[in-house]
């Protein structure tokens, strides 16, 4: 019986999220010659995750969400523990943003050109040298006020606990002068975590944090910058997770 339930379980989550893809390319592709800032092609990938959070069961809350100014950029940093953080970021947070993807999934058919159409920034992760540039040519053709999103843990956390972070993200606040919001995510591993396909009905809760300000900050003093902003969004980090 519960092998059943689990086959349905699958079959119904790449169901849904096969039909909502297909039925988004098209106005994701017009929004994007309408928009040429990407905003309005973002907004309709908010339907998407609206869709599979709800065909899932899951319901998401936000709190801190009045500590983000608006029309303000932002490198926001969040933790890493399932991939319903992004279906949970991308309702919850209300601001325009973009991903930072690898540059693989641009050959993924309709889902690639989608977030192409949305300004997202890919990332050529072959060389160092190469990251590095891609991320610049990426961020040259945000808009205004548009943040950019980054997982400084680099992966999911399997147990749920917060891993060291990776420096790119925090390099770019560096250069661009942007502030950091610290973000957490919790119950989303209990939803679907790392190595599994079975989702399971839940509340995901999202905590933004108050933002940090970068401009005192230098290159020389990354690690204490990171280090601040892991002890945020570790303050805010449920045990239960």
């Amino acid at each position: 019986m519960l092998s059943v339930i689990r086959v349905a379980k699958i079959v119904w989550i790449y169901f849904w999220a096969v039909l909502m893809t297909l039925v988004l390319f098209l106005p994701m592709v017009l929004a994007s010659l309408l928009s040429s800032t990407g905003n309005l092609a973002f907004s309709i990938s908010k339907l998407w995750a609206r869709v599979m959070l709800f065909v899932s069961g899951v319901s998401v809350s936000i709190t801190g969400r009045d500590r983000m100014r608006e029309g303000q950029a932002y490198v926001i940093m969040s933790n890493h523990q399932s991939n319903y953080d992004i279906l949970a970021l991308v309702t919850a947070l209300g601001v325009q943003y973009r991903w930072t993807i690898k540059k693989e999934l641009l050959k993924v058919p309709l889902f690639g050109p989608a977030l192409y159409a949305s300004r997202n920034i890919f990332i050529d992760r072959s060389h160092p040298d190469r990251a590095r540039e891609s991320i610049r040519k990426g961020l040259d053709r945000l808009p205004p006020g548009v943040s950019i999103m980054f997982f400084p843990e680099g992966t999911r956390s399997s147990d749920g606990q917060l891993r060291n972070f990776k420096k790119g993200g925090f390099n770019v606040a560096l250069e661009r002068h942007y502030p950091i919001l610290p973000v957490t995510v919790n119950g989303s591993r209990n939803v679907l975590p790392k190595g599994s396909v079975v989702f399971r009905p839940g509340r995901i809760t999202v905590t933004v944090g108050d933002p940090i300000d970068t401009h005192a900050y230098t290159s020389d003093m990354i690690t204490e910058l990171m280090n601040r902003t892991h002890l945020v969004i570790q303050s805010n980090l449920s045990h239960s997770n």
